[in-house]
């Protein structure tokens, strides 16, 4: 039985449109820079870039941020710059509250430090894993270092997966991609 022009024009644009989406990849990672502080992200897609004032302590900082979504989780990584190392351990104390703040008591949360090549011993990288006490709700990781600069400013991070990945590589590829010159 010969098939109708209308059915198979259907079927082609069907098969095409499964082919294009065999050969584009959940995550397809690549090298993003972060600011002009030298930091190197492997971000699994294409990042969004926004500023905002964030009020550290008694302070409103600026941070730059770049992120994207890719495989039912969000990867980010949020930059900040101080004065000196005294401004750094302050901020940066400020910024784990905030965030340990905002996550509430609705997650379990469990804090370590952190090993970043390069980044400074003094504040010490830290990392904050969240899992939800309730059903349904968002678990989140979160990385926060820092590095000294020549100029004598220190450069402070903040890298977060919020959400569970579909890949379970996924959260251990976004850290590890993490490069500091």
């Amino acid at each position: 039985m010969p098939s109708s022009p209308a059915f198979s024009s259907s079927w082609l644009a069907l098969a095409a449109a499964a082919l294009l989406a065999a050969c584009s990849p959940t995550f397809n990672w690549r090298e993003v820079p972060v600011a002009e502080s030298g930091l190197i992200a492997l971000l699994p897609c294409k990042p969004d870039r926004a500023s905002r004032a964030l009020p550290l302590g008694a302070e409103s900082v600026q941070v730059d941020m770049a992120g994207c979504e890719a495989g039912g989780a969000t990867f980010a990584i949020a930059h900040a710059s101080a004065k000196g190392p005294e401004e750094a351990e302050a901020w940066l104390n400020a910024w784990r509250a905030a965030t340990r703040g905002q996550l509430g008591e609705a997650q379990q949360m469990t804090q370590a430090p952190a090993s970043v090549q390069r980044a400074t011993a003094t504040p010490a990288p830290l990392r904050l894993d969240a899992q939800p006490k309730q059903q349904g709700a968002a678990p989140v990781q979160v990385l926060w270092f820092a590095q000294s600069q020549k100029d004598g400013t220190v450069a402070l991070y903040q890298a977060t997966v919020l959400g569970e990945p579909s890949s379970a590589e996924a959260s251990k590829t976004f850290f590890e991609g993490l490069r500091l010159p």
